[in-house]
């Protein structure tokens, strides 16, 4: 059990951001305390039920404390309790909250924290049924209302091979336009990769239970897949406004991975399935709805994101993205097998006849901001090199997103395209579940 910290009265006259962690059941909820931050107050008041996932949080903030390069030094307040929602509402220890944790409560806390007068830091995905959307409706609102930011953590825009493929993607000279596409083929696809036993922060990550049940988790479809459509908003349309009616639903479909018993027991610690997992399970082995794909339009351009979950990576490998963008002129493209040494790798491949130069020439126009970058003769076009400063791996993404958030908190709103973009997000999300389901 963590141990309880008496809880201190904060002083929030200091314009600083004042943490509370609310149920923490995923290591996202972690990962945004594996940094320091001079806006951030260095005391966290954490309210949360007495399990064990409040005791593999707990671990992770002590080991990013006591590591020996730059250690963090955050001061833990926690109240453990079966009224932790209450009294996390009551005492107003803090003026964010951070998410990140079972989604079948998630909208609800997200809900009933907005509308009591705090700032939300929500985890992926904010919604993971047609119910809860109409709850994060709602949610949006009264944020509005109240002044508030309600925002979901969306590191994948800090990866820089994705950054890149953006910035390419507006070079009319180098892309051109980008292609209509077919649903067959799209003019942009997006596919994700995990893996459910995996390292973070050096150590295996022990999943709860409950991350295996849909009812809880949310299916894959809702999962993961809001990461890939974000970035299929993000980068063909920069800083655009997409509302539900730019975007039409096409087609989606689920399908589930099987874990044996030793495989659950392996990545949960557990050695039998609990009782809420005993519909899923078929001849001895659980089936989770994990995968997902799902085939639509934004603004008459065709896109498809598509997730799936294996029981872990071959030896030397991890998870992988694949995304390409297609133009008139070129093809952005993303790998990261084998052939990459599983690390993402961007591709410019020409569709039209283009030089050397002017290819080189859209290089050029991002050494200003991006110093370093080399382009490296490749099969049908060209490699992007990129210098290794720039990869900073998927767990340093999160304090990128939590610097964004800082300059959202201190202007005191977020650009004009982020709430109705999340929203738009959500919305499809969620109605491919029920597509998928049909």
């Amino acid at each position: 059990m963590a141990a309880c910290t008496p809880k201190a009265t904060e002083d929030m006259t200091d314009n600083k951001i004042h943490l509370i962690t609310l149920d923490p059941g995923h290591f996202h909820a972690a990962l945004v305390q594996k940094s320091m931050y001079e806006d951030i107050d260095s005391s966290v008041h954490i309210y949360a039920p007495d399990t064990p996932d409040l005791d593999l949080h707990m671990a992770k903030i002590e080991q990013y404390n006591s590591r020996e390069e730059k250690p963090t030094s955050w001061n833990s307040e926690i109240y453990e309790g079966n009224d932790y929602l209450e009294k996390m509402l009551e005492e107003k220890a803090g003026n964010v909250v951070v998410l990140a944790g079972s989604n079948l409560k998630k909208t609800e806390y997200i809900a009933k924290s907005v509308d009591a007068g705090f700032n939300v830091l929500a985890d992926k995905p904010m919604a993971i049924n047609a119910e809860d959307y109409e709850l994060l409706k709602q949610a949006f609102a009264t944020a509005k209302e109240k002044g508030v930011l309600l925002y979901d953590i969306m590191t994948e825009r800090s990866e820089i091979t994705t950054i890149l493929q953006k910035e390419l993607s507006q070079d009319a000279e180098l892309f051109g336009e980008l292609e209509v596409g077919t649903p067959e083929n799209p003019a942009v696809t997006k596919e994700s990769v995990h893996h459910f036993f995996k390292y973070v922060s050096g150590s295996p990550l022990i999943r709860p239970s409950w991350f295996f049940d849909t009812k809880q988790q949310g299916e894959g479809i809702v999962d993961v897949t809001t990461h890939l459509i974000d970035l299929t908003f993000w980068e063909c349309f920069p800083e655009t406004v997409i509302n539900p009616e730019d975007v039409s639903l096409v087609a989606a479909r689920r399908w589930p991975t099987v874990l044996t018993p030793s495989d659950f027991e392996k990545v949960t610690g557990q050695t039998e399935f609990p009782d809420f997992l005993q519909s899923s399970i078929n001849e001895g082995n659980l089936e989770t709805y994990a995968n997902g794909e799902i085939i639509y339009t934004i603004n008459g351009h065709h896109a498809k994101v598509s997730v799936i979950w294996n029981y872990q990576a071959p030896e030397g490998t991890g998870d992988t993205h694949y995304s390409i963008m297609r133009g008139t002129k070129a093809n952005l493209v993303i790998k990261q097998g084998a052939e990459q040494g599983y690390k993402p790798t961007l591709y410019i491949k020409p569709v039209t006849e283009i030089s050397d130069e002017e290819a080189q020439a859209a290089i050029d126009n991002l050494l200003s901001t991006y110093d370093g970058l080399t382009l490296e003769k490749s099969e049908n076009g060209w490699k992007v090199v990129i210098p290794a400063k720039y990869d900073i791996g998927h767990e340093a993404h999160f304090a990128q997103v939590m610097e964004r958030f800082i300059e959202y908190y201190k202007n005191g709103n977020m650009p004009a395209w982020e709430v109705p973009n999340m929203l738009t997000k959500y919305g499809l999300s969620t109605k491919a579940l029920q597509m998928a389901s049909e």
